[in-house]
């Protein structure tokens, strides 16, 4: 909604909003682009009357904005259908889609179109570090969007997704979230489906390796499909005839080796790190060159890619000690950003901090997948708020070095008696987590040596 906010206004509307505990990057955008920002919701806020009222999918019936627009008649839609309306019609639009790595997959693509020289725009749930943005119009043919499969709106519990019409597509991975919206993954396959019927013969599908996403195309696919494989082989079934292989290879430390369905190989040396990073750089990769960037071109981007803010980003070392934030909202999510870190860092102590905040994971829906997420780490400190209604330590307490508190301060204090220079910290929250980042490198910094 943030990202919106700085499109409406970059179109020449007067924009102002409402949020509940906005916190960094998002409200620092803001406020550099001087959008008015209310902290909480109230008929107020709505005199005098706005043209259009842009309703975020976290607002239901009973808020009381929404019952004042409603009473009031006023005109009123979902973000994803005024961005469709106002943004995407006459763009073509890549989408990056899945349940992980849309945001550093979108990320690295809007990026090899913008040194490309094809002056991208797009609308990003992060905000990356090249662009300082997360959102932009742009002057190019192409938008890059980062495609969400969680509902539109109250009033329109279609996928966001199905909004954008994209003409390239990127399925990344296909696992079951948003347990507070579907009841099983079979219904985010439908989503899916419905989502793999809007893309034109002339565009392509990117996919990886997946059994629901085997499931999805299984049921129709009117389009190019591409694929993205690790290593040298390939297991999943490739339903489409006209399809194509991309391969990322040998993704050691900060090197990536990537192949084209034609054979041509590129070497990338950048500043990323992990397995999951160099099957995003390589999604990238084959959506740009879909649209025509050679990949010389896209590796001579990546190169330059510097990341996106909260994913695996290196707030700074105080006292020796690497400190990393992280936006983890799933268990697949926490173990592959454990692992590239442990490889990266094979000899300090790793010590993750975690807060359980998605809606799935308070839900409980992944609790026995939550321990054994966290064991490439040498400590995990979980953070138990008093609104989590089920038994976190009874989850991880057979785990050895899993603990957890339902006191920020005391976690930060743990940690500091716990960590010495050559160790590493990642604070893992898709929240601002009580600014326990900020508050943790402050202390280590207290407690280095001078």
């Amino acid at each position: 909604m943030g990202g919106l906010a700085l499109l409406a206004k970059d179109r020449g509307f007067t924009v102002t909003g409402s949020d509940r505990n906005i916190y960094p990057p998002m409200s620092t955008q803001l406020a550099d682009s001087a959008i008015g920002l209310t902290d909480g919701y109230d008929a107020a806020q709505l005199e005098p009357s706005p043209d259009c009222v842009v309703v975020g999918n976290a607002l239901s019936r009973g808020n009381a904005a929404v019952e004042a627009m409603l009473s009031a008649g006023l005109d009123y839609t979902s973000g994803p259908e005024w961005l469709a309306r106002h943004v995407l019609r006459q763009r073509w639009v890549l989408a990056v889609s899945g349940t992980h790595g849309k945001t550093s997959t979108a990320s690295m693509l809007a990026w090899i179109l913008d040194f490309a020289g094809l002056d991208p725009g797009f609308l990003i749930g992060g905000v990356p570090v090249n662009f300082g943005v997360s959102a932009r119009l742009g002057s190019g043919k192409y938008f890059v969007i980062e495609a969400d499969e969680y509902d539109s709106a109250f009033f329109d519990k279609r996928s966001k997704f199905i909004h954008y019409r994209p003409s390239t597509l990127i399925i990344n991975n296909l696992e079951y979230d948003h347990a507070d919206i579907f009841p099983d993954l079979a219904a985010i396959e439908n989503q899916f489906h419905h989502l793999v019927r809007c893309v034109p013969a002339t565009g392509a599908i990117i996919r990886g390796e997946s059994d629901a996403i085997d499931r999805v195309l299984a049921r129709g696919v009117w389009t190019p499909v591409h694929s993205i494989t690790q290593h040298s082989a390939s297991t999943h079934r490739d339903v489409s005839t006209e399809g194509c292989s991309w391969r990322s290879l040998s993704a050691q430390a900060n090197q990536l080796e990537i192949r084209s369905p034609d054979g041509e190989t590129a070497r990338l040396a950048w500043q990323l790190m992990g397995e999951h990073n160099a099957w995003n750089a390589t999604a990238a990769i084959s959506a740009a060159q879909h649209i025509g960037v050679p990949l010389k071109k896209c590796v001579e981007a990546l190169s330059d890619f510097t990341g996106i803010k909260r994913r695996l980003e290196l707030l700074g070392k105080p006292g020796g000690i690497a400190v990393y934030d992280d936006f983890a909202h799933h268990p697949t999510a926490i173990e592959t950003t454990l692992a590239a870190l442990r490889a990266a860092e094979p000899k300090g102590k790793l010590v993750a901090v975690v807060e359980p905040r998605s809606n799935t994971m308070r839900m409980g829906q992944h609790r026995d997948q939550l321990a054994p997420s966290a064991e490439a780490a040498d400590h995990v400190f979980w953070y138990q708020p008093a609104e989590l209604n089920w038994d976190l330590a009874a989850v991880v307490e057979s785990h050895a070095g899993q603990r957890v508190f339902s006191d920020v301060e005391q976690i930060i204090e743990t940690v500091a008696q716990l960590v010495e220079p050559g160790d590493s910290v990642v604070v893992m929250s898709n929240g601002g987590f009580d600014s326990l980042h900020d508050r943790l490198c402050e202390r280590l910094d207290v407690e280095s040596p001078q």
